[in-house]
């Protein structure tokens, strides 16, 4: 609960019956045990925990014996799609290509399932996100797009015990695996969970990114703000704050993408699930020249289970979705730098993390063979993490109009993925 492994996915505090919480959402964002615990509910938090390990072996074994293929970066699936939803207001109001949104509403209004338990910007506190239980369209649609700060859906777990009805459900890897490891053992938690969707996973930022964003604009109070969106507008969308004010703040997506050194989430380091591979369907935005030049959004998407591919020939079939299949190397290359980031760059650190003598997580498995470069290329990344998560570093990064450091920040990052991307494709899914 105190270390860096923790990833806040909520578990612990939704079961614990109010003996754990969340008291600092705005700074560390970790749980606190504020009464005494009996071993039987210690020892089912033990078993919910995903932070420490989560086998993927073993539950791929469990969940997805039936899967028509498997590689070790994309995880068990049975076809691969680039699509959109046909609803344009859906996509338009989504991250990229609204996929798991219309999924949602057309199994919600086709009675398949009576709710969704999902994500949104809390109606007392704009500033946080708050899980709940979506039951319309309209509920669905307010959930739609990415939260790039911490978020804890898994405390709603005794909420979803009690409701009367089918859930789907909508997380990020570590949230999902911690769901999948309550079913695995019958946890009446989960006994409502029908399907499992998800977005494809890269970080996880501290609150500390919006109050950092909002200094180097002259905004020293957060709590005056009214909406917070991280994917607003046209495809790829800019990250908005509108204050009580009348203030509107917007940075493009891209620019905005400079906090993440700053004010990353350590454990989001050390998840080895890029593509959400526990999921029933999972997606992500297509990020390829040939999408990217005709906006709207686009996303790839992954079927995993044999109930997860039959949602999409359904809703192909009904002309509610456009999507063609591609194969596993084409969808490997698109998104090689988040494939090398998470399946190749998280090994490498939990590697570094290990040398230090600190506890590290088990995922049952490992990817290496890498060689010299990528380890020193690894080296390199690292030593900026922790050098731009110091307090100077933000403080020094603050002085700096927003504007100007977003465009840095993409032209820095262009010039190193392209300097570095013959090291992070060498060998990249063979």
């Amino acid at each position: 609960m105190h270390s860096e492994l923790c990833n806040r996915c909520g578990s612990c505090v939704g079961l614990s019956e109010g003996k754990i919480i969340f008291d600092d959402r705005e700074g560390r964002y970790l749980p606190r045990m504020v009464a005494e615990i009996d071993d039987k509910t210690a020892d089912r938090l033990w078993n919910a925990c995903s932070g420490k390990d989560f086998s993927f072996p073993e539950y791929n074994a469990h969940f997805y014996s039936e899967a028509s293929h498997f590689h070790e970066y994309t995880g068990s699936y049975e076809n691969i799609y680039i699509g959109h939803a046909n609803d344009e207001a859906v996509r338009r109001n989504s991250a990229s290509g609204g996929i798991i949104s219309a999924i949602l509403i057309y199994l919600l209004e086709k009675g398949r399932i009576d709710g969704v338990v999902t994500l949104r910007m809390s109606h007392e506190k704009p500033w946080l996100s708050e899980p709940f239980i979506a039951t319309t369209r309209a509920e669905i649609m307010e959930a739609a797009q990415s939260k790039y700060t911490i978020s804890s859906v898994n405390e709603i777990l005794p909420e979803c015990e009690k409701f009367d009805g089918t859930l789907a459900y909508v997380g990020i890897p570590p949230q999902v695996q911690s769901i999948r490891k309550l079913q695995k053992i019958n946890d009446p938690s989960v006994k409502n969970i029908k399907y499992l969707f998800g977005p494809f996973y890269g970080n996880t930022l501290y609150f500390s990114s919006v109050k950092s964003f909002l200094k180097t604009y002259g905004e020293k109070d957060f709590t005056k703000i009214t909406k917070l969106y991280f994917r607003y507008g046209e495809w790829p969308g800019n990250m908005r704050i509108e204050m009580k004010s009348g203030r509107v703040i917007e940075l493009k997506k891209f620019h905005a993408n400079y906090l993440i050194p700053f004010h990353v989430l350590k454990n989001s380091l050390y998840c080895t699930d890029f593509t959400n591979e526990f999921t029933d369907i999972s997606g992500g935005d297509a990020w390829a020249p040939v999408y990217e030049d005709r906006g709207k959004g686009f996303s790839m998407i992954f079927t995993r289970t044999k109930a997860g591919q039959e949602i999409i020939d359904e809703m192909l079939k009904e002309d509610l979705l456009s999507a063609e299949v591609i194969t596993e190397e084409e969808a490997i290359k698109m998104h090689s730098h988040g494939y090398d980031f998470k399946k190749r760059g998280s090994f490498i650190r939990i590697k570094f993390r290990k040398l230090t003598g600190k506890s590290i997580p088990d995922y049952g498995y490992k990817i290496g063979g890498f060689g010299a470069s990528r380890y020193f290329m690894e080296m390199i990344i690292s030593t900026m993490f922790v050098l731009m998560s110091t307090g100077l570093a933000r403080r020094t990064v603050e002085q700096f109009p927003p504007g100007f450091i977003g465009k840095l920040f993409e032209k820095a990052r262009t010039a190193w993925k392209n300097s570095t991307k013959k090291i992070k494709r060498d060998k990249l899914g063979s």
